[in-house]
């Protein structure tokens, strides 16, 4: 009886809305920082839960927040390898620039949907980039997109079948990331039996 109630739809809508909006702003970030994990299917369940003006808002919050966790983690990682670094590719990332053509390099990236939000994040915290420049670069840069996801997953609600297209959305956001870490774990665990 316990193990149908969790893996049916209703109850993990059920669970995602009690949760709250907090839920979904802390996914989004997870997903920008561990790249395995997919932002799309917890926009459009956003959108599927709270609306498109809403829901957009949520994921706008959460992309950011999660951009500037990788952003930042990227500098704090930097500011130790960078400081006695000599390769070529280090020097040339590290080196002065313009902000403002950082700024709309960021923002650039942030409007073609092909390039990856998360690697954009990283490379930037071993730019010279301020950190204000990126986080206002990316807010504005990823509302288009956040929008529309939300309203694909709005779209999707006015059917019938929202409730399994949004449930199966979170379902497959949080398995991944646990499959791959799983076979990570796998593949450490078999490296060290074939050593011993």
């Amino acid at each position: 009886e316990l193990a149908r109630n969790l893996g049916s739809p209703d109850w993990l809508l059920g669970a995602v809305s009690r949760a709250g909006p907090w839920l979904v702003i802390i996914l989004l970030a997870v997903a920008i920082v561990f790249s395995p994990v997919p932002s799309g299917p917890i926009a459009m369940a956003a959108g599927a839960l709270y609306g498109t003006a809403q829901g957009g808002c949520l994921v706008v919050a959460g992309a950011s927040l999660g951009a500037m966790i990788a952003f930042c983690l990227s500098r704090w990682i930097s500011s130790y390898t960078f400081t006695t670094a000599t390769h070529p590719i280090a020097l040339w990332l590290a080196r002065p620039r313009s902000q403002n053509m950082l700024m709309l390099s960021v923002l650039a990236t942030r409007l073609i949907p092909f390039i990856s939000f998360d690697a954009v994040s990283y490379v930037a915290g071993l730019t010279p980039l301020s950190t204000w420049r990126f986080a206002v670069a990316t807010c504005i840069g990823v509302c288009p997109v956040s929008f529309v996801f939300a309203g694909m997953g709005a779209g999707v609600a006015a059917d019938d079948s929202w409730r399994l297209v949004a449930a199966l959305a979170c379902g497959i956001t949080l398995l991944l990331p646990v499959c791959f870490w799983a076979v990570r774990a796998a593949r450490t665990y078999l490296r060290g039996d074939i050593q011993m």
